[in-house]
C-alpha cells in the first residue's frame, strides 16, 4: 500500500466523523445526555488523530497523483491548502474534545461551557470539512470541477469511438 492509497483509506474519517460528532453533540446538549456528548467528544478525538494521519499521507499521495493525466499542480495546492486548514481546526477540536471528556469524567460544571465551545469549533470544522473534501475529489473526479473541460473530454472519446468505427 502506497501514500496514495493509504491517503484514500483514512482521508475520510476526519469529514465523516466530524459530521456524526456535531450531529450526536447537538442532540446530547438538547436531551442532556452526559454519554451522547461523551461519544461525541470521543469521536472527535478520533477524526483529529485520523486528520494528522491524513495529513502524514499527503504529500506521498501528492508525488504520485501529479503524475497522473489531467492532475495540475495547481487543483493539489488548492486542496492541500485548505486540507492543511482543516486538520489545524480539528488539532484544536480534538484537544478540546479531550478536556471536555476529561471535564465530564471527573464532573466538572465548566463541561458544559466547554462543550458549547467545542461544538462551536466543530461547526468551524465542518465548513473547512466540507471544502477540504470537494477539493480533494476535484483531483481525481474531474465531473464536479466547477470549471471543467470533462464535457470536452467526453466529446473527444466519442469521436475517437467513431473514427475508429470508420
Amino acid at each position: 500500500m502506497n501514500d496514495a492509497h493509504l491517503h484514500m483509506v483514512v482521508n475520510h474519517f476526519p469529514i465523516i466523523g466530524t459530521i456524526f460528532g456535531v450531529g450526536i453533540l447537538i442532540a446530547g446538549i438538547v436531551l442532556k445526555n452526559n454519554s451522547a456528548r461523551n461519544i461525541a467528544y470521543f469521536l472527535f478525538i478520533i477524526s483529529a488523530i485520523f486528520a494528522a494521519i491524513s495529513m502524514s499521507t499527503g504529500e506521498g499521495a501528492e508525488e504520485i497523483a501529479e503524475k497522473l493525466p489531467g492532475v495540475t499542480e495547481q487543483i493539489i495546492e488548492i486542496h492541500e491548502e485548505i486540507a492543511e486548514k482543516f486538520s489545524l481546526i480539528m488539532y484544536f477540536l480534538g484537544s478540546f474534545s479531550l478536556i471536555s471528556l476529561l471535564l465530564a469524567v471527573f464532573k466538572k460544571p465548566q463541561e458544559k461551557y466547554v462543550g458549547y465551545f467545542t461544538l462551536l469549533v466543530a461547526i468551524i470544522a465542518l465548513y473547512f470539512a466540507q471544502q477540504t473534501g470537494t477539493t480533494g475529489g476535484e483531483i481525481r473526479h474531474t465531473e464536479i470541477r466547477e470549471n471543467t473541460t470533462f464535457q470536452n473530454d467526453l466529446i473527444s472519446v466519442e469521436k475517437e469511438i467513431k473514427s475508429d468505427d470508420d
